[in-house]
């Protein structure tokens, strides 16, 4: 109940047209800098989500303290800081000390759905942002990709975010790239927990030695990896998601039925996987007076 109150409490004061007198281009300037940013580098547009889902399921990062970005969930691995920072840099000369890098980020992620054919939605506005990092929470709160189906709800649902949810915004690997030791088990075990379509591993094997190259990317979806579709959930089907976090979802549990709805329905998905995102924007944002409006998104100000 307490985690309910909290998110009614930002839903309240978050807005989506905070910035609608203090800085009326502020979207407008968030959206062309994404666009931009992304018609040059297409699989930024994951990379932008995944930096949003990480923002709202732990505190900001600020590099002046112990940092979130080299935390094990992060380091190596989430990336488009410097897309956040450049946003901002413009933000800053048309309304400095306004525009908070949460807000930006939150924005940044539906500009980078919409731009791959994803479903946009009107983001609620008004966040400040953390003075202090939290890396510890990183090991806490972000969903391990080893972790079963029971792990996974419990993880969303600590944030308020039903099993629906929890589905709807695993979506999101649709698109983007996965690190082979993510995914090296699942590709080479044999064991009958590990349901995996046969040519789908050997596929993966390719590119995923089993032992050295953790580094080497494979695509989250091996059919049209750069758009925003509901292939994931086809792929889960038929037993091909990478990643056993992503498998676990289609395996014989609760959010069976879940994920076949996705898969016959593309437009179902878009809109929750919208509706997610609002809720997850929601997660207990700094309001008010709390925190501040970093100038510099990477470091807390002076």
């Amino acid at each position: 109940m307490m985690m309910a109150a909290a998110v009614n409490q930002s839903e309240a004061q978050l807005s989506t047209n905070f910035y609608a007198n203090s800085c009326p281009n502020a979207l407008s300037t968030i959206r062309n800098s994404i666009r931009t940013a992304i018609s040059r580098e297409r699989r930024m547009a994951a990379s932008l989500l995944r930096l949003h889902f990480h923002d709202c399921f732990v505190h900001d990062q600020s590099p002046t303290i112990t940092s979130e970005k080299t935390a094990p969930p992060n380091d190596k691995s989430a990336r488009g800081y410097e897309l956040i920072d450049a946003a901002k840099a413009r933000l800053e000369t048309i309304c400095p000390g306004v525009v908070s890098c949460a807000d930006v980020l939150a924005v940044a992620a539906k500009e980078a759905s919409a731009y791959v054919g994803g479903p946009s939605w009107a983001v609620k506005l008004g966040r400040r942002d953390s003075t202090s990092a939290f890396p510890d929470e990183t090991l806490t709160d972000l969903p391990f990709f080893k972790a079963d189906l029971q792990t996974l709800i419990d993880n969303f649902g600590a944030k308020g975010l039903s099993p629906r949810d929890m589905v709807a915004l695993s979506g999101a690997h649709t698109l983007g790239q996965a690190q082979c030791f993510t995914f090296r088990d699942r590709i080479y075990s044999n064991g009958t927990d590990n349901i995996i379509d046969r040519g789908f591993a050997s596929t993966r094997r390719r590119r995923c030695p089993a032992v050295g190259g953790d580094d080497a990317l494979a695509a989250m979806d091996l059919v049209t990896p750069n758009s925003f579709d509901n292939n994931y959930f086809r792929n889960l089907v038929q037993r091909k998601g990478l990643l056993e976090t992503d498998q676990v979802l289609f395996s014989g549990g609760s959010t069976d039925s879940i994920v076949m709805e996705y898969s016959r329905s593309p437009s179902r998905f878009s809109a929750d996987f919208a509706a997610a995102m609002i809720r997850m924007g929601d997660i207990q944002p700094l309001t008010g007076s709390a925190g501040q409006i970093r100038r510099i998104c990477g470091a807390v100000n002076n």
